[in-house]
């Protein structure tokens, strides 16, 4: 509701320029020039000021604005401004509100004609083009006399908020992999198919297709026949999300194309690497709270930025997109050590960590892989990087001009580097998933190396919280 209403200021009209131009036409074909331009000014100014007295105050209209709480990036919402006139007199009027530029408002301005104690409705749209948190505050209303000459004009505090989030361009790819992972669930319960998790379950009769090495000796002694212990998988893992908002994620990669071919959520050109980032992390704690993991966040740059706990209710994607929402990234180096010992800090329950960030050869190898023995030792560590697929693509091209000969030249070197940064984290004991944005999430990181993990860790990929869902980013 409008409250606050600053001091009405008189505001003068077209129509009252319109009268003082007609008036001084009179003084010109007047034979008394000097008497006629006396009586046009009493005139003008009685008239200006009568409209004046009998225009509604601003104040005492009741202003009200209706958006969305949550906004997504680029994507169109209404804005509707209500009007109510309590008065006895019609209050025409023309009101402006104080949108930010970045939410890209169809209008900022509106016309209406309000009569007496009733009430009126306009509305525009508004496309956001920055994620964040947005304060609306002031409506500015002019309102009009009835002879429209003079209108009185005041602010009036109309406080609200708009939250952009970013777009969660992988939601259909993340529902898709919950219903598969469901259907796969069903599946081996209906065909008895237990034992592929490190979970005890319960016990059965063995039979010539189970491992000899999970025959309980002790239950097979009070049975007096073979019993096996059958497994499931385990459930409420934690897995972290590290989402790196340094420099190196200032660099813009293009939006995947959907099947159709075109890009997704239509927003040409390309995005930072972080919007790529953030995306990851929705799909990854959508998928991981629906198949009965913990996910958090840790937002650092070259400080923690963001930190969303662990949590495995619906409502945590919704915590960590808020949380994901104000961020920005910074021309600032990454502060990995002091990321991870913040982690290490709050999360000491052994879990799977999810870096989420660009693997170019020097940062790496200057920040990321000094910090790394912190936390592989006690936690499965997973580097996500988000390939930028032009690159790829000017290594692979035929030069025919000089610019094309330059691309490819620091675009092969470019990727050569990259090998070698991802081999380096990789003989550092983190599982490392690196490929274009859109195209992460089928892949799947190699067998040995998650193997190679710790019991623990393992534990954590054989259930889906390592590398394949991990792989969601």
């Amino acid at each position: 509701m409008g409250a606050g209403a600053g001091r009405a200021v008189p505001v003068p009209t077209w129509r009252l320029a319109a009268a003082v131009a007609a008036g001084a036409a009179v003084v010109l074909v007047s034979p008394e020039p000097v008497l006629a331009l006396v009586l046009v000014d009493l005139a003008l100014l009685a008239a200006a000021l009568w409209d004046w007295l009998r225009a509604p105050r601003p104040r005492d209209l009741v202003v009200t604005r209706e958006v969305a709480a949550t906004v997504v990036l680029d994507t169109a919402a209404e804005v509707r401004w209500r009007v109510v006139n309590p008065r006895r007199r019609r209050a025409r009027l023309r009101l402006a509100d104080d949108l930010a530029p970045s939410l890209r408002p169809a209008s900022r301005r509106a016309r209406l004609d309000v009569p007496p104690g009733g009430s009126a409705t306009t509305a525009t749209t508004i496309v956001p083009s920055r994620r964040g948190h947005f304060r609306l505050a002031r409506v500015t209303l002019r309102v009009e006399g009835p002879l429209r000459l003079v209108a009185r004009q005041a602010a009036i505090d109309v406080p609200g908020q708009v939250r952009v989030h970013p777009p969660f361009r992988s939601r259909r790819d993340a529902e898709l992999r919950v219903e598969r992972s469901r259907l796969l669930q069903v599946g081996l319960r209906s065909a008895q198919g237990r034992g592929g998790g490190t979970e005890f379950d319960s016990l059965r009769d063995y039979s010539v297709d189970d491992d000899s090495r999970r025959i309980d000796w002790a239950a097979t002694a009070r049975a007096r026949r073979p019993i096996v212990r059958t497994y499931r998988a385990e459930r409420n893992q934690t897995v972290v999300v590290l989402l790196d908002c340094g420099r190196t994620m200032a660099g813009r990669v293009a939006l995947p194309a959907d099947p159709g071919g075109h890009p997704d959520g239509g927003r040409p050109g390309d995005v930072p690497r972080l919007d790529h980032g953030m995306d990851a992390a929705m799909m990854l704690t959508a998928v991981g709270t629906r198949l009965g993991d913990r996910v958090g966040l840790v937002a650092f740059a070259d400080r923690v930025r963001a930190i969303v706990p662990p949590g495995g209710t619906s409502a945590q994607l919704v915590r960590v997109t808020e949380a994901m929402a104000p961020l920005e990234p910074l021309l600032v180096e990454s502060d990995y050590r002091g990321a991870f010992v913040e982690t290490l800090a709050r999360f000491r329950r052994r879990a799977l960590l999810v870096v989420v960030t660009e693997l170019a050869e020097q940062p790496v190898a200057q920040t990321l892989l000094p910090a790394l023995p912190l936390v592989v030792r006690d936690h499965l560590v997973v580097v996500a990087g988000l390939r930028d697929p032009e690159v790829a693509r000017w290594a692979r091209a035929v030069p025919t001009d000089a610019a094309g000969a330059f691309r490819k030249a620091a675009a092969v070197p470019a990727l050569g580097g990259r090998r070698r940064t991802v081999a380096r984290l990789r003989a550092g004991g983190a599982v490392v998933v690196d490929a274009p944005p859109g195209r992460a999430s089928p892949r799947r990181s190699p067998t040995p190396t998650c193997g190679s993990r710790p019991p623990a860790a393992s534990r954590a990929v054989s259930r889906g919280s390592g590398c394949t869902k991990a792989a969601g980013v």
